[in-house]
């Protein structure tokens, strides 16, 4: 019998396409407790506990900055995981999972607040509903992954020892007489 051989084939590491996506509920809900104009469990300000003062912004796309930027930073100890058979592979499924957890993330805390938060007319502004201004903050959770990914990789090869008897390695060399 002839055995014809199969090419290997490169699976796409789903786990760390659909953890990271799915870790964006958690992560919105968190946003929605956390934020002012949300539930505003940092400070309990009732002044801050509606999102008619502008000064209530900013505070509220930067904690779903922060929550981002912690995401990211803790999907990058996984990627970083020297195990994997193919780790371009790997990063690429993270950090389209990190994307799509943004984006659930940013649709979650949303619905959470059109859900459990008070009614808001926001026909003055679209800013007073509890929402995002700063688009960008979107990209955080993918950047702080692959920022994070490449010092943690940078720190690990600096810190392997080299292998002995290679050049420049101070591997022993016999002294010439």
């Amino acid at each position: 019998m002839t055995n014809f051989a199969r090419p290997a084939r490169r699976l796409l590491p789903w786990s760390l396409l659909l953890v990271p996506a799915a870790a964006g509920i958690p992560a919105g809900l968190l946003w929605w407790l956390l934020a002012p104009g949300g539930l505003n469990l940092i400070t309990r300000d009732p002044a801050l506990a509606s999102g008619n003062a502008p000064l209530v912004w900013l505070p509220r796309d930067l904690t779903l900055a922060g929550i981002l930027v912690l995401a990211g930073c803790l999907l990058a100890v996984f990627l970083a995981d020297g195990k994997r058979p193919d780790p371009q592979a790997a990063l690429l499924a993270g950090l389209l999972g990190a994307a799509a957890g943004s984006l659930v993330a940013w649709g979650t805390g949303i619905l959470a607040a059109r859900l459990w938060g008070p009614a808001v007319d926001a026909s003055a502004n679209a800013s007073i509903a509890f929402s995002l201004r700063a688009w960008p903050v979107l990209l955080l959770w993918p950047a702080a992954a692959a920022v994070s990914v490449f010092v943690l990789e940078l720190v690990g090869t600096a810190g392997r020892k080299p292998h002995a008897g290679g050049p420049g390695t101070g591997g022993t060399i016999s002294p010439v007489k």
